[in-house]
């Protein structure tokens, strides 16, 4: 049987307190990748907002990061200047052709102020509305069944590639009319430009990165030409509604079209197979949740209200505890203050979700799993007008997901120790062998 401390080693107060010594998100040590929790309590009592060896400042309250989202005339999304020396050899404002990746990241909607991304954002959210979302649960549960019955013909498999990240490719597949024929690159491609975000990409990183956008690319051109020619419901096809725009208003040019159905891709994709799989492996590791969890779900029979209820307060738990996204970015087109520190005009600021979402001035034993908590405040989504537009869908995919594989495999074990992504932003498994018999 595996160990808890298998799935996540323990850390020493003294250790976490080193590396927060030190704290650098350009070189972090191994132990922080699998454990970050307890360096985030230490950074986040003795220096919550820390001014980084490279300028920036490394956000850890809950307060400070509501702060930075609810004002976003001072602190931008845009990453024009940011991501020109990560990305691009020659800095910003040159004559030199720029990156796929720094094209992509900085026309995509999460990346971009208004008025780019409330054009985008509004087309997005058109095709994302309470009826649409609620008319996509059929297909879901088909889905999700036929994902579950592989796994028990074979008696078990992989969480992750057999599960958790067949979802959501799924589901945004859908959205975009990709035929499933061509759906087999999506991962790939997708883990390959998200793992370029990460704060210090290496070389490798960035080649793999550059040949997925371009790849993308070239197969949304084909994908978009076939959506002029014959047009999908605009109230459910998402690509339609980007291609068409709104009736009288302004369209997205050919670029800001591909580079966003990129962004959607990639944003459906990896937080949600991570919140699956973290939810799940979450309750390997935590077997009296899971013992509660399983007596919630008996208790609710066949009452579908109440075990919605038991499952979205586990899934906003889950979401809390292991936020699936854990970093963001903005910077400061003034001078400003952020929890007490003065921060001057072109400031980088990095919000750690994972620190604020076990922040003890805002959650009860944040460090302790509780799939009954009341009132989750977390910050998992974002906050502001950059919050998810997708956040309905992701809920609705981790209810039906988990919920459906813990009622088919009330037992399920792993198999073998998990294997984490190794990422500093984005939290989750690479793989995670599971017997269900």
């Amino acid at each position: 049987m595996i160990q808890p401390s298998q799935i996540t080693p323990s850390m020493s107060a003294d250790r976490a307190r080193e590396i927060a010594t030190s704290f650098d998100l350009r070189a972090l040590p191994a132990d922080f990748l699998a454990n970050p929790y307890p360096v985030y309590a230490a950074l986040r009592e003795a220096e919550p907002v820390r001014r980084m060896p490279d300028g920036s400042h490394f956000l850890t309250r809950h307060a400070d990061l509501i702060a930075v989202y609810r004002d976003a005339a001072v602190f931008s999304s845009d990453k024009h200047v940011e991501f020109a020396p990560k990305y691009n050899q020659a800095p910003f404002g040159s004559d030199t052709a720029p990156s796929q990746l720094y094209e992509h990241h900085t026309t995509s909607l999460v990346f971009n102020d208004p008025p780019l991304h409330t054009r985008v954002r509004k087309l997005i959210m058109g095709a994302l509305t309470r009826r649409a979302i609620a008319d996509m649960e059929p297909g879901l549960i088909t889905l999700v069944d036929q994902l579950l019955d592989r796994i028990e013909a074979q008696g078990g498999g992989d969480l992750i590639e057999d599960f958790a990240s067949a979802i959501p490719v799924e589901i945004i597949g859908n959205l975009l009319g990709v035929p499933h024929a061509d759906r087999g690159p999506l991962r790939d491609w997708s883990l390959a430009i998200l793992g370029a975000l990460e704060p210090a990409p290496t070389p490798a990183q960035h080649a793999a990165g550059n040949r997925s956008v371009s790849e993308m690319l070239a197969y949304l051109r084909g994908l978009v030409a076939e959506r002029r020619r014959t047009p999908g419901d605009p109230q459910r096809d998402v690509l339609t509604r980007l291609i068409q725009g709104e009736t009288g208003g302004e369209r997205l040019s050919e670029s800001e079209l591909l580079q966003n159905c990129i962004f959607l891709l990639n944003a459906g994709h990896e937080t949600t197979t991570n919140l699956i799989g973290n939810g799940l492996i979450l309750l390997q590791e935590f077997p009296d949740q899971r013992e509660q969890l399983l007596s919630d779900l008996r208790t609710a029979g066949t009452d579908e209200a109440t075990k919605e209820q038991v499952l979205s307060l586990a899934v906003d738990e889950f979401l809390r505890f292991e936020s699936s996204n854990q970093l963001g970015n903005r910077r400061a087109l003034h001078t400003t203050t952020v929890g007490g520190v003065a921060l001057p005009a072109g400031a980088l600021v990095t919000l750690c979700i994972g620190a604020a979402n076990r922040d003890p001035a805002v959650y009860d034993m944040p460090e302790t799993l509780n799939l009954k908590r009341e009132g989750n405040k977390h910050l998992a989504f974002g906050f502001g007008i950059h919050q998810c537009a997708g956040l309905s869908l992701a809920r609705l995919e981790g209810r039906i997901a988990i919920g459906r594989f813990l009622q088919r495999f009330p037992r399920f074990q792993l198999s073998a120790p998990p294997v984490r992504g190794g990422r500093a932003r984005f939290r989750g498994f690479l793989s995670g062998p599971i017997s269900v018999r």
